[in-house]
């Protein structure tokens, strides 16, 4: 996956944008609730020579791909418990990492307020199934 699909990828949730509060090398993609309080789903250098997001994860989840997988570990400078750091470069198939970014945001989406998850038409990507 490239730089500029994963860009589009976290630009296809519902309700998201980028930001660049670490500065203009760091693409922050988040959502903005009712209230305009912002939460991050996905952090990238996307102009990086070695092309990795940091994604938020189950925990369970989390350890058990970074078992599985070489490409994924704890991501740099964050709480490694619930943030995966995905390597793009890798032998990930594109799927799985917009999957991965589709997981990421359903997590952050999901404990957002009841009127901010139906203000985004949120559909929990993850089971298919409606808003709560």
């Amino acid at each position: 996956m490239d730089a500029r699909d994963l860009k589009a990828a976290c630009l296809s949730m519902p309700g998201s944008f980028e930001d660049f509060p670490f500065g203009p090398e760091s693409s922050v993609f988040k959502i903005r609730g009712r209230s305009g309080r912002e939460k991050m789903f996905a952090l990238s250098a996307l102009s990086a020579p070695r092309l990795t997001i940091s994604l938020k994860c189950d925990p369970v989840v989390a350890d058990q791909l970074r078992g599985a997988y070489p490409e994924i570990t704890g991501a740099y400078h964050m709480n490694k418990k619930h943030w995966n750091g995905v390597d793009c470069t890798g032998q990930l198939t594109d799927r799985m990492i917009v999957e991965m970014i589709e997981d990421s945001y359903d997590l952050v989406v999901s404990s957002l307020p009841r009127a901010d998850r139906e203000a985004l038409g949120w559909q929990r990507i993850v089971d298919g199934g409606a808003a709560e």
